[in-house]
């Protein structure tokens, strides 16, 4: 098993708690950064099966990061980004990003491309289905993340009233593990005798303006190195069989940014591709070999 430990980042607004899995001294450093209601143990299993030193933080608003104050934002996560880049004193490093992170990936590149060694999607990044215009920020949550952001108003008892919740979720429940149960606890802070969870709805609803744009997106994927590679999941947040990016957009996506090598990664949903196999084992793979 690696070595895993945690530290603290400086950024504008206060400090990023970031996690670290340490590989193979000759295989390279990854920066990874997690989805928009997630935090750094989202790459637990991803960071124990890559070869890299795999450095995940909680970004600004999420975990242990909840505190840092100014606004979030993909441009803000990816600054943030540098930031962590700059303390491992590392001159060039592979990023991957799942969901939310997967943009903020791009932004770093787009930001430093001289520090990006190579670059993996995992389900994010790349435009999504476009909205109605004129649709809310609060419709735009509904649209792409759900059930997701309703949990950061509620109030819980206990740790496994927490766990029962998610155990209840159809993209989680059925894949429930120790890594699950490890990842949402994390989530938890203490609030008047109960729990909350500690992401910041203000910063969810920031980062959801700049998921609902495609121009970005599109202007940050064309920029992307030759060889970034982006991993689809077939299936979608609630484990529906249409996923986040359906197979459509996903082949208009590959003629589209021909640098960029689509993929499938088989039976996972939106949760599974990096919190339970074959997913994390799958992404471990492509970061072991795009970091060659």
């Amino acid at each position: 098993m690696k070595t895993y430990d945690t530290f603290d980042v400086p950024v504008e607004g206060g400090s990023l708690r970031v996690g670290r899995w340490r590989g193979d001294a000759d295989a390279p450093v990854v920066v990874a950064a997690h989805g928009i209601t997630s935090n750094h143990l989202s790459w637990a299993l991803v960071g124990e099966r890559s070869r890299a030193t795999v450095v995940a933080p909680d970004l600004r608003g999420r975990g242990r990061s909840s505190e840092v104050s100014g606004e979030a934002g993909v441009e803000q996560h990816s600054a943030d980004l540098v930031a962590v880049v700059d303390r491992l004193g590392a001159e060039r490093v592979v990023l991957v990003g799942h969901s939310m992170g997967a943009f903020v990936a791009a932004a770093f590149h787009e930001r430093a491309p001289g520090r990006t060694e190579g670059v993996v999607l995992v389900d994010g990044g790349l435009p999504l289905t476009p909205l109605p215009p004129g649709t809310s920020t609060e419709e735009g949550l509904a649209a792409t993340i759900g059930p997701a952001a309703q949990r950061l108003t509620m109030t819980f008892g206990s740790t496994e009233e927490y766990h029962d919740h998610w155990r209840a979720h159809p993209g989680v429940g059925p894949h429930w593990s120790q890594a699950f149960a490890e990842y949402f606890a994390y989530e938890l802070v203490p609030d008047s005798g109960s729990f909350r969870s500690s992401v910041s709805l203000d910063a969810v609803r920031r980062d959801t303006i700049d998921l609902m744009d495609t121009e970005a997106p599109a202007r940050r994927a064309r920029m992307l190195p030759p060889g970034t590679v982006f991993l689809r999941a077939p299936y979608g947040i609630l484990g529906q069989p249409v996923g986040l990016y359906p197979e459509l957009l996903a082949a208009a996506h590959a003629i589209a940014f021909t640098d960029i090598d689509v993929r499938d990664v088989p039976d996972v949903n939106h949760y599974t591709v990096v919190l339970s196999d074959p997913g994390a084992s799958a992404v471990a793979a492509v970061l072991d070999d795009v970091g060659h």
